[in-house]
C-alpha cells in the first residue's frame, strides 16, 4: 500500500499547527513540517515555529534544519521529506503534513519540476534590477517572454518571476508548457488534503494579533541576535516576513509603528497569496478551523481506506 498522506494547509494566521498538534495526538503519528522559513534554526518567534513543548507532545520534521545562509529549496525539501514519510510508513505510523508552502506540498505529492538548473549570475542580475526597479519590472519582461507565465505568475512573487524568466531564456521553453507536460504526475503516496480557512476579516484580525505577539515576544531582539551572529540582512531568508520589517526598525530607517504596519499589510498579502495557490487545487478540501468533528471523520475514513 502507498503511504497515507495527511495534509493540513492554508494561509499563515490560520491555526495550521495548533489543528495539526490535537489531531496528531489523538490520531497519533508524527508532523513533517511544509513551511520555507521553519527550516531555519535560530529564526523561531518571526516564522511561528511549535513550541518546545509543542514538539515533545508530538514529534516533528524538517525544523530546525539548515542556517539562515545556507541553501534549502523545493528539490532538497522533496528528498528529505519523501525519506521521512518512507520511515514513518515503515514504521505503521500517521503522517502529517502541516504548512502554508504550496510548492512544497505540491513537489512532495506530486513530484519535482524537471528544468534547467539555476544560473546564480543571471539571478543577480534579476536582483538588480529589482533592487533598482522593483519586482514589476521584472514582471513587464516576463510578458514580453512569456506571456502565459507573466498572466499565472503575481508581478510581486519575485521568487517565481525570476525562476520562469530563468527557465524560457536557458531552455527556450516556458515554464508553464514544462508544468502542462509534467502535470505533477508522479503520485508516490495516497493523501487528503484539508485547507483551513476562515472569514477574511477574522483572518486578517489573526494576523495581525500574531504580528503583535511576535513583536511583544522580542522579534526585534531576534533580528538583531541574527545580524549579530554575521547574517546579513541581504540574505533571502533575512528579507523574509518579519525579519525585514524589523531590520528597518534597527537601522533606524522604519519607527516600531511603521515597521508593523507594513509587517501586518505585507502577511495579509502573503496570505492572499497562499490562498490563491491552495483554491487552484481541486484535491483540497476547505474547512474551518473549528468544524474538528469534520475533520476527525474524514481523517477517520482516509486512514482506514473508505
Amino acid at each position: 500500500m502507498k503511504p497515507r498522506l495527511i495534509i493540513i494547509a492554508g494561509p499563515t494566521g490560520v491555526g495550521k499547527s495548533a489543528t495539526a498538534l490535537t489531531l496528531a495526538r489523538e490520531f497519533g503519528g508524527e508532523i513533517i513540517s511544509a513551511d520555507s522559513m521553519q527550516v531555519y534554526r535560530f529564526m523561531d518567534i518571526g516564522t511561528a515555529k511549535p513550541s518546545v513543548e509543542d514538539r515533545a507532545l508530538v514529534r516533528h520534521h524538517l525544523i530546525d534544519v539548515v542556517n539562515p545562509d545556507e541553501t534549502f529549496n523545493a528539490a532538497l525539501y522533496a528528498e528529505k521529506a519523501r525519506r521521512i514519510v518512507q520511515e514513518l510508513h515503515e514504521d505503521k505510523k500517521n503522517i502529517w503534513v502541516v504548512g502554508g508552502t504550496g510548492l512544497y506540498i505540491r513537489v512532495l505529492t506530486g513530484g519535482l519540476l524537471e528544468g534547467p538548473g539555476s544560473d546564480e549570475g543571471m539571478r543577480n542580475v534579476f536582483r538588480q534590477e529589482i533592487e533598482r526597479y522593483g519586482t514589476g519590472y521584472l514582471h513587464e519582461r516576463l510578458k514580453g517572454k512569456d506571456k502565459a507565465a507573466a498572466k499565472k505568475i503575481h508581478p510581486n512573487d519575485a521568487v517565481r518571476l525570476m525562476r520562469a524568466l530563468e527557465v524560457i531564456e536557458l531552455s527556450g521553453e516556458s515554464i508553464v508548457a514544462r508544468q502542462r507536460e509534467h502535470r505533477f504526475g508522479d503520485r508516490p503516496y495516497e493523501s487528503m488534503k484539508i485547507g483551513l480557512m476562515d472569514e477574511r476579516e477574522r483572518l486578517y484580525e489573526k494576523i495581525d494579533r500574531r504580528c503583535d505577539g511576535m513583536i511583544e515576544k522580542g522579534l526585534a531582539g531576534e533580528v538583531e541576535s541574527l545580524l549579530a551572529r554575521g547574517y546579513s540582512e541581504s540574505l533571502k531568508a533575512m528579507q523574509s516576513l518579519g525579519y525585514r520589517h524589523m531590520a528597518g526598525y534597527l537601522k533606524g530607517t522604519l519607527s516600531l509603528g511603521e515597521a508593523a504596519a507594513r509587517m501586518k499589510r505585507d502577511t495579509r498579502n502573503y496570505a492572499k497569496r497562499q490562498l490563491t495557490w491552495f483554491r487552484a487545487d481541486r484535491e483540497m478540501i476547505w474547512l474551518h478551523p473549528d468544524e474538528m468533528d469534520g475533520m476527525r471523520k474524514r481523517i477517520e475514513a482516509f486512514l482506514s481506506g473508505r
